[in-house]
């Protein structure tokens, strides 16, 4: 294996086997899984988020490497739909194949690994990430329901179904701090330094507590009979999503980090968020949970293949 992938991965495979072996040993309890989950996901994700962004113009922000990336996401929305017919169903499916973990994995890999000029690539990702995605998403749920319901029911309106599902999108534990961070940073005005540091130092725990939590929660997932069809979708979120990423890039001439960066954030595995749709609209639950887990797993493989494609 390429020295330099080995050497960028070997903190967040430590990391995660960490959190996997302090779960086993019976550290962690699973009861406590939800309020670790909250911790970084409500308090540090947006600590790290605002912070960074809040030093960021918008003008220092290219989103040609982003739309390279949504293209790759429509063409495997699309066929999912094409495959599996418009339903509940297929609208979950095509959110896990194209819905990485960009926050929990993404940020604390990208950071450990490419710095903050890394981490400005990425989060211009991120900005947009969950509000296109989980909108598109909710719409196309919203409308399979609909289409569902039971003969005489009310449906809800189209343009109804929009307003709630940006809304929802916008007030968000990722989007609500980037967007927040974004307006400061025209301002132009300076946080007091009693605010920056404890903000430092919860963007700085973010990284790894992000990761051995990722560990904790792969302890006490199990896959069960759904190993195979979780194993057919994590590929493609895992391995096509990233080639087309790839290839999209070299065909709009996106190079270097913002390549590098677009690929490593597709090859990511299926973000949580997508197991939270299949629990809302009960649908695929369990092939969804086992997904998220072998996706997982099998990054730690995926991701060092597309590290060494693109270094």
């Amino acid at each position: 294996m390429n020295s330099l992938v080995l050497a960028s991965l070997l903190p967040v495979i430590l990391l995660i086997a960490s959190g996997f072996a302090a779960a086993r040993l019976g550290w962690i309890q699973p009861s406590s899984v939800k309020d670790l989950s909250n911790l970084v996901f409500l308090l540090l994700t947006p600590a790290l988020l605002f912070h960074t962004m809040s030093r960021v113009h918008l003008e220092q922000l290219d989103f040609k490497p982003v739309a390279a990336y949504f293209v790759a996401v429509g063409l495997l929305f699309g066929s999912t739909f094409l495959l599996q017919g418009f339903n509940r169903r297929a609208a979950v499916l095509a959110l896990a194949a194209t819905y990485s973990n960009t926050v929990m994995i993404g940020v604390a890999l990208v950071t450990l690994v490419y710095g903050p000029a890394g981490l400005v690539t990425l989060l211009t990702l991120v900005s947009v990430h969950s509000l296109v995605l989980l909108t598109s998403a909710t719409v196309m749920l919203e409308l399979a329901v609909a289409r569902e319901q039971l003969p005489g029911a009310v449906p809800r309106h189209a343009l109804t179904t929009v307003f709630m599902a940006v809304k929802n999108a916008i007030w968000h534990p990722v989007t609500l701090p980037l967007l927040a961070g974004l307006l400061f940073a025209r301002t132009g005005w300076k946080l007091p330094q009693a605010l920056v540091t404890p903000l430092e130092l919860m963007a700085t725990s973010f990284s790894p507590m992000a990761l051995m939590l990722v560990g904790v929660t792969l302890a006490f997932t199990h896959v069960g009979a759904h190993w195979r069809p979780a194993l057919v979708l994590s590929g493609v979120k895992n391995i096509l999503h990233p080639l087309l990423v790839f290839v999209l890039c070299r065909w709009l001439g996106v190079q270097g980090l913002p390549m590098t960066v677009m690929v490593v954030a597709a090859a990511l595995p299926i973000g949580a968020n997508v197991f939270l749709f299949s629990q809302r609209y009960s649908v695929a639950q369990e092939l969804i949970t086992a997904s998220v887990a072998v996706s997982t797993a099998l990054a730690l493989l995926t991701l060092t293949l597309a590290l060494m494609l693109v270094s």
